[in-house]
Formats: C-alpha cells, sequence, structure tokens
C-alpha cells in the first residue's frame, strides 16, 4: 500500500522539522491520499516513520476530524450546519443532502458514502462546524473548496453534478479536483510545474461580502488609532 515513492515523500516531510514527530499532521495526509482515509496500516507506517508508538498517531488522527477512520469517496461534501448557516438553511440543506444521496431511502449518517468509496462521482457527507464563511451563509465545502450561499435546490445540483464526473467551479478558491489530489496538497506536495502548479491553486479569493466593512471604512475615512510607540504597562498582579 505504501510504496517506496510514499516512503520517499515521508522522508521529505521528517526533513522540514527539527523535531520529526512534527511531521506527523501532514503525514497523514499523505497517508490519506493514498487510502482516502487513515486506517490501521495507515497508523503503523507513520509510526514507524517517525519512532512513535501506534498510540501516539491514533492520538492525533482521531482527535482531528480531518483525519478520516473509513474510506471517503471522491468527494467530500461537508455542510456547515454551526448556528448562523443552521438557521438561514444549513440544516435544511443537510437533511436534504442526506436523503437525496440516499440508495435505499435511509437518510445517510455523517461521514456516510454514497456509491463504492473511492469511486468516480462517490460523495462522503458530513456535517461540519463553522466553515468560517458566515457572511456568505449557509455554505459548503467540496473537498475543502468553498460554495457560498447555498440553497437547498443548488445543494442538490451541486452533488448531482459531482455523481456525473463533472466539477463545478468553487465560489473562491482553487479550481476543484478530488479529495486524495487535495489530501496530497495538505501534505505539502504540488506539481513541480510552474504552469500546472498555477492551475492547480489560482482562483478568487476575498469575497465581496467579506470586504464590504473594509470598503466601508475606506470610503467614510475611518482609520484605527494608532498604534502607541510604546506599550502601555502592564497592571501589577497582586501578590498571594
Amino acid at each position: 500500500m505504501f510504496g517506496q515513492d510514499i516512503v520517499a515523500k515521508a522522508q521529505v516531510q521528517k526533513a522540514t522539522y527539527p523535531e520529526t514527530r512534527s511531521a506527523l499532521l501532514p503525514m497523514l495526509h499523505l497517508v490519506q491520499s493514498v487510502e482516502g482515509y487513515v486506517s490501521q496500516a495507515g497508523i503503523e507506517f507513520c509510526a514507524r516513520q517517525l519512532n512513535l508508538t501506534n498510540a501516539e498517531v491514533s492520538a492525533v488522527a482521531t482527535f482531528y476530524t480531518m483525519y478520516k477512520r473509513k474510506p471517503c469517496g471522491e468527494h467530500l461534501v461537508s455542510v456547515c450546519t454551526n448556528t448562523l448557516c443552521a438557521v438561514l438553511g444549513g440544516d435544511a440543506i443537510y437533511k436534504k443532502l442526506t436523503e437525496h444521496l440516499s440508495e435505499d431511502g435511509t437518510p445517510l449518517e455523517h461521514e456516510a458514502t454514497s456509491g463504492e468509496p473511492g469511486s468516480p462521482g462517490s460523495i462522503t457527507i458530513e456535517h461540519a462546524e463553522c466553515l468560517a464563511a458566515c457572511d456568505l451563509g449557509p455554505v459548503l465545502q467540496v473537498n475543502y473548496e468553498f460554495y457560498d450561499n447555498q440553497t437547498v435546490d443548488s445543494s442538490v445540483e451541486l452533488v448531482d453534478a459531482l455523481r456525473r464526473g463533472e466539477k463545478p467551479a468553487p465560489t473562491r478558491g482553487a479550481p476543484l479536483s478530488d479529495l486524495r489530489t487535495v489530501e496530497l496538497e495538505l501534505a505539502g506536495f504540488y506539481p513541480e510545474d510552474d504552469a500546472e502548479f498555477r492551475a492547480r491553486i489560482d482562483g478568487p479569493s476575498a469575497a465581496v461580502e467579506t470586504l464590504r466593512g473594509a470598503q466601508l471604512a475606506a470610503d467614510e475615512g475611518w482609520t484605527a488609532p494608532a498604534m502607541p510607540e510604546k506599550a502601555p504597562a502592564l497592571p501589577e498582579v497582586e501578590k498571594k
């Protein structure tokens, strides 16, 4: 499963950090780029590469939600169901997608996959905590790329396009690719050819809504107070 090319990438990751164990987070993404999730074999691979115990690697892999413990689909669809997105329609979007992607009439559960994991058009659905786009809610992500101002209907159209093999352009961010390619990028590996690299990452960035406050301040001539040359002294701490 983890051939010499993956071992070589793991060695590059190790050499990036003064303390080799610091390479664990990107190495777990490297494992996911191969398997589509972090299996027990992936945990053992990371442990061997970094001279850690399986328990130490498992503690990290089970703490962060970006590391999946079940095989994922070609695409990971994350629907924000935190407070603002939820009341704007995020809950309704998530409910509809779990029903729409069902193959037997039973709504999919969190991190369940429609289709054979890893196969073309397969989709893993999850509800996510705040995706840091409250000004554009309700939002969802596909392989961590943003699709803003969603509705129930537009989200259904989006997943149907994914199942047909299409890659609709995200509202912001890089062009859409598959989850395993994104995992390799999160591991720190991009194409060496500059043109291919730029094509992989270039895309629209900040939205008009996000910059509205800054634009209003510029239009009105509002500025923040200047920083003092000398920071004020900290108050004395009462001795106990």
